[in-house]
């Protein structure tokens, strides 16, 4: 009879220990997953650039304490024991999270928003997965923009996916009150 061995859970101080050498790393429920360093291309910067300004211009027409926008793969926390930590290209982080743990190169916490802008190297699988976890783990919303198609899929812990497109409005009531951008702005028309 023959089993199978579990895999190694790392903690993620066992991952920033490793050496930085082109390889993308995260870990998911403890679980290291590497693969080649992901190619960007114009349309992932440019539709990243332009949803950063729309949310930074909401996020300072907002009451303090604001919380903070970050991008570029953005290193998350999301839990602990087993330890997932993964880099998110645009995110929201509450006030409370941005201003837990200063020192650490990772929030410790999951944003409120997470963007993921899909890559020619994603896979379904891997986009599910990541969506899946993110909702575990106390993220309100999540968007996966398609940049090819000129999409953006809302996803919510209590609620069916929403599919934006063509020119609607982009919201994410409650979670980013008043927050509103067509995505014609998002995309550069």
């Amino acid at each position: 009879m023959s089993t199978i061995a579990e895999p190694r859970l790392m903690t993620t101080e066992e991952l920033l220990a490793l050496p930085e050498d082109g390889v993308d790393r995260e870990l998911i429920r403890g679980v290291l997953r590497a693969r080649p360093m992901t190619r960007r291309n114009r349309w992932h910067s440019t539709v990243e650039s332009r949803l950063v300004l729309f949310l930074g211009t909401w996020l300072n027409g907002r009451p303090e304490p604001r919380g903070e926008i970050v991008s570029g793969e953005a290193g998350f926390v999301l839990r602990r024991d087993p330890d997932s930590n993964v880099g998110i290209d645009v995110a929201y982080v509450s006030p409370e999270v941005a201003a837990a743990e200063p020192s650490s190169p990772y929030f410790e916490g999951p944003p409120v928003l997470a963007v993921e802008i899909l890559s020619p190297s994603d896979t379904q699988e891997d986009i599910d997965e990541k969506i899946q976890l993110y909702l575990e783990t106390g993220v309100a919303v999540v968007w996966i923009i398609n940049a090819k198609f000129r999409t953006v899929t809302a996803y919510r812990p209590d609620a069916e996916p929403i599919m934006f497109s063509g020119d609607q409005e982009l919201t994410a009531e409650p979670h980013l009150p008043g927050f509103r951008v067509r995505l014609g702005e998002v995309f550069g028309r």
